[in-house]
């Protein structure tokens, strides 16, 4: 071998004594000239890349398999039956929102594309009508669907889902290391992707009224200004943490129970959400013939004139 080498060498003196010009690639270093074994360079680390809540590899966040065929047996939204009667009054509930949360509305929302799905008290609904929400809303054809379990003293999401309990929304909240995209779940329906509430912690419900839930939801909706972000909250009434939450949404649909909830429930807990710009308001499980189903009402307030009125149209048109 060090022959060749030297040979090599002799014969590149030769061409350029003769005046030849040569490469910079073709000098043979001195240790290889002398016959020296050349030692290796230092070794090159490669880059650290550190993942923050500002990057989400889509390779990191788990895939989840719904069962639909089960949803819709329970009476719930899904793609596998796009026809029923829960999926046409939620494609008529659902449009001013998307419309809202897409700027196509006639006067621009802040933040319209997070919604808070809420209500007065316990037991109204609220967690079925903010799936069926967000099922509707991922078949549509332009939006992608973020849905959030954020009534952490009362969870309900995964279960309803039938899915087991995960880490979510208050493993973000406790530790900022966590990256977002690590508890993430991806479903498989394609445009649906869902937060579940975390691991259960004792002060969960004074982690969501915290500065660290404050600097979530404003980065969730910096990060994905593509997608609609859904929160089914607590109830207003029963703690303070809905109402903080509130203030941070482009859109509030609070949903009533016909024949259940009291009209001065309703008012008292529209008063708690001024702050937000738009509200909703979902009558749920109102009687028309033998079928429960929704209305709804748009805007700021929700009177008593406006609520039978509502009510009537149904009965109205459910016997027409």
């Amino acid at each position: 071998m060090s022959s060749l080498i030297e040979k090599a060498a002799q014969r590149l003196d030769q061409l350029r004594q003769a005046g030849a010009t040569m490469p910079e690639s073709a000098v043979v270093p001195p240790a290889a000239q002398a016959g020296a074994t050349i030692p290796a360079g230092p070794a090159v680390k490669a880059p650290q890349v550190e993942l923050s809540r500002d990057s989400e590899p889509a390779a990191v966040s788990r895939r989840v398999e719904i069962d639909l065929e089960r949803l819709h047996t329970m009476g719930f939204v899904t793609p596998s039956a796009p026809r029923s009667l829960a999926a046409d009054e939620f494609r008529v509930i659902k449009r001013p929102l998307l419309d809202n949360a897409s700027g196509k509305s006639a006067a621009p929302v802040a933040n319209g594309n997070l919604i808070m799905v809420t209500s007065a008290m316990p037991g109204e609904g609220k967690s079925f009508t903010a799936v069926n929400l967000a099922m509707s809303m991922a078949m549509e054809l332009d939006y992608r669907v973020l849905l959030v379990d954020a009534d952490v003293a009362k969870p309900s999401l995964m279960k309803t889902l039938g899915l087991p309990p995960s880490p979510g929304l208050l493993d973000l909240l406790l530790d900022k290391r966590t990256d977002m995209a690590n508890v993430m779940l991806r479903t498989n329906i394609e445009k649906l992707t869902l937060l579940p509430s975390g691991t259960p912690h004792a002060r969960a419900t004074e982690l969501l009224a915290s500065d660290a839930m404050t600097s979530l939801v404003e980065e969730m909706g910096r990060r994905y200004p593509d997608r609609v972000i859904i929160f089914d909250s607590p109830p207003l009434l029963l703690t303070t943490e809905s109402r903080v939450l509130a203030t941070h949404m482009g859109q509030i649909v609070m949903v009533v129970q016909a024949e259940k909830t009291l009209q001065s429930q309703v008012r008292h807990a529209l008063t708690t959400i001024e702050a937000c710009p738009v509200k909703m308001l979902v009558l749920n499980q109102a009687r028309g013939g033998d079928q429960a189903a929704y209305g709804y009402g748009y805007g700021y307030g929700y009177g008593q004139e406006s609520a039978s009125k509502n009510k009537r149209d149904k009965k109205a048109a459910a016997a027409s």
